[in-house]
């Protein structure tokens, strides 16, 4: 879809978007305004560690603290349940190999949207965008802010429950706080990503170190006769799997943000092989030391292990878990959309959303409109919207687009076979990473028909809108002036302009 340019009218008669407020702020000597020379685009912030921190501190969130009993549920033994967190971390590392490479040959950010534009075309794009953005996204982060809003009171409110009003205001708090920082500094919000990304791995050590020491004392009753084959259920292990493939959910999101990464070829395959490793080993340290201490009744019966596990073994320490939860929590939503906001960013400079959201702060060079389009969908789910619901309904949604893209690897293999592959995995990994999300996309379809048709629903009305937005070009002219008018009104209230190349 062709670009149209919004003017800002200047004081001087430049008109000149990316010129707007630099000579302006210089003139009136404020010290914080950029220099004329100095361009307005996304810097190349992201190294090796923070990299790592935001892989890590994306994909352990409040799952591994919380309920882990899912996975126990559906695969009927201790033994299977360690086997299948083991397999899904071996899974996802080979979604993010795939992912690896492509975010070596095709260097720009995005994440999946990138690749099955590249790979499939704009069409199948859009709809993928179209779901991200009207409700897998914002619901996901009110997910994740509820159970931070929780977390973060309970220690206030122990014995007694939180009052739900409670819970919404500190998830509204915890919300703007995440907007906030990700709007003004990509360096506070990678430092303070790094500092989430330790508080947690600190928090995990906290639970595997004495579990371990209490394995070495010789207490292993639980894990006697773990692979008892009475007590497996075949047709759980599929909704085990998709449990575990969940709780490691989170390695993609270094790719969103490619274009901000130093030596991509480099940092992003380091720092995706590095996280999944470490992740892969706490996760199931973990649930070693969980069952150390608890047996298969025990931990089905908790709603909080983590919890369970710190009164049975550290006394009044157990106050302190939700407070590591909340930061956990925290550290996710603050990962998560620090890389949601740079696919719509990327998404807006293909023409695909308004040219507003593809704009850079002037003074602080982050994509501020991109950040803070969330926040109204968001809050607005949080207060009025089923959000559990609507996280089933588009839950399958996530793992077809993603197994879309990875096809989209083995596309791209042969129909460009020339394209410059810095980092390149066997093609077995995409296929058979491909073959595991279209799988589970079809479990959905078997086990909750209803619930994955509505999702399907939803997603299909993306086509009618590509149609009416992005495919049309010839629109009426009182829609135009409209567009122009709220794009020109918005840049000039965010103090931003076109990334300048």
């Amino acid at each position: 879809m062709p670009r149209r340019t919004v003017s800002v009218p200047h004081p001087n008669g430049d008109p000149t978007p990316s010129n707007f407020g630099k000579k302006d702020l210089n003139s009136n000597g404020d010290p914080h305004a950029v220099a004329p020379e100095e361009k307005v685009e996304l810097r190349k912030k992201v190294t090796l560690l923070r990299g790592i921190s935001i892989i890590i501190g994306t994909i352990i969130g409040a799952g591994i603290f919380i309920s882990p009993k899912g996975i126990l549920k559906n695969s009927g033994s201790v033994g299977m349940s360690l086997v299948v967190w083991i397999a899904c971390g071996i899974l996802s590392l080979f979604g993010a190999l795939s992912y690896a490479e492509l975010g070596t040959c095709i260097k720009k950010s995005g994440g999946h949207y990138t690749y099955i534009l590249e790979a499939f075309g704009p069409r199948v794009a859009f709809v993928g965008l179209w779901v991200d953005m009207i409700a897998i996204r914002p619901a996901g982060l009110a997910v994740i802010a509820l159970a931070f809003g929780r977390y973060i009171l309970e220690p206030i409110f122990m014995p007694c429950g939180v009052p739900e009003i409670a819970i919404k205001v500190a998830t509204t708090i915890g919300i703007t706080m995440v907007m906030y920082l990700n709007s003004m500094s990509v360096s506070w919000t990678a430092r303070i990503q790094i500092f989430l990304t330790f508080s947690k791995l600190l928090a995990i050590a906290i639970i595997i170190v004495p579990g371990l020491y209490q394995l070495f004392k010789g207490e292993t009753k639980n894990f006697e006769n773990a692979f008892e084959v009475n007590s497996v259920d075949l047709t759980g292990l599929p909704l085990a799997f998709y449990s575990g493939m969940y709780a490691y959910a989170g390695w993609f999101y270094l790719n969103f943000v490619t274009e901000e990464v130093e030596n991509p070829e480099r940092t992003v395959p380091l720092a995706i092989c590095i996280s999944m490793v470490i992740v892969m080993i706490c996760y199931t340290m973990t649930n070693v030391a969980y069952y150390t201490v608890m047996s298969a009744e025990e931990l089905l019966a908790s709603n909080a292990v983590a919890v369970t596990f710190a009164e049975k073994l550290m006394g009044n320490f157990s106050y302190a878990v939700p407070v590591f939860v909340a930061l956990s929590c925290f550290g996710s939503m603050n990962g998560s959309l620090f890389a949601i906001s740079r696919m719509f960013f990327v998404a807006s400079r293909e023409g695909q959303l308004p040219e507003v959201l593809s704009m850079i702060h002037i003074r602080r060079h982050t994509p501020l409109p991109a950040v803070i389009v969330l926040y109204p969908i968001t809050l607005l789910i949080l207060f009025l919207g089923d959000i559990y619901s609507l996280l089933n309904f588009m839950s399958f949604l996530r793992w077809l687009f993603i197994g879309v893209a990875v096809v989209g690897l083995i596309y791209l293999r042969y129909t460009r076979p020339d394209m410059p592959r810095p980092f390149k995995v066997p093609i077995f990994i995409p296929a058979v990473f491909s073959f595991t999300c279209f799988f589970m996309v079809f479990l959905s379809l078997y086990s909750d028909p209803i619930n994955t048709g509505i999702g399907f629903a939803i997603s299909l009305t993306g086509i009618p809108a590509y149609y009416i937005f992005i495919h049309f070009e010839r629109k009426p002219k009182w829609f135009q002036k409209l567009s122009d008018s709220v794009n020109r009104s918005l840049q000039i209230i965010l103090e931003v302009v076109p990334a300048e190349h």
